[in-house]
C-alpha cells in the first residue's frame, strides 16, 4: 500500500506563488508516473498536471499550462507542483496521486488510471 501525503496549500492573493509537495511512501516511487489533480466545491476533480515515472515527460491541463509547473525528484521521494501567477479560480483542494507503470515515459490524466490518492491539501487564491 502507498501512502501520498501533500503539502505546502495555503492561502495567497492572486498573482502570487505556491508550491505544493508529495511524498510518496515505498521504495519504488521511480516506478509510479505521479499526477496532480484538484477539486473546487461543487466540482468534479479535475486533471491539472502529470509527470511521467522518469520524470522526463510532462503534460498540463491547459488552464494552467504555462503557469503551473510539474516536477520530481526520484532520489528524494518527491513530486512537486510550483504554482505561478495564482488565480481565484484555482481555488482548490489539491491531490496528489500516483499509478504504478512498466512505461516509463506514460502519462496519465484521467482520475480513474490512478491507483493511490492523497487527503488532499487546501489551497485559497484571494482576489
Amino acid at each position: 500500500q502507498v501512502q501520498l501525503v501533500e503539502s505546502g496549500g495555503g492561502l495567497v492573493q492572486a498573482g502570487g506563488s505556491l508550491r505544493l509537495s508529495c511524498a510518496p511512501s515505498g521504495r519504488t516511487f521511480s516506478s509510479y508516473a505521479m499526477g496532480w489533480f484538484r477539486q473546487a466545491p461543487g466540482k468534479e476533480r479535475e486533471f491539472v498536471a502529470a509527470a511521467s515515472s522518469n520524470g522526463l515527460t510532462t503534460y498540463y491541463a491547459d488552464s494552467v499550462k504555462g503557469r503551473f509547473t510539474i516536477t520530481r525528484d526520484n532520489a528524494k521521494n518527491a513530486v512537486y507542483l510550483q504554482m505561478n501567477r495564482l488565480k481565484p479560480e484555482d481555488t482548490a483542494v489539491y491531490y496528489c496521486a500516483a499509478k504504478i507503470t512498466a512505461y516509463s515515459r506514460g502519462l496519465y490524466y484521467t482520475k480513474e488510471s490512478y491507483d493511490y490518492w492523497g487527503q488532499g491539501t487546501q489551497v485559497t487564491v484571494s482576489s
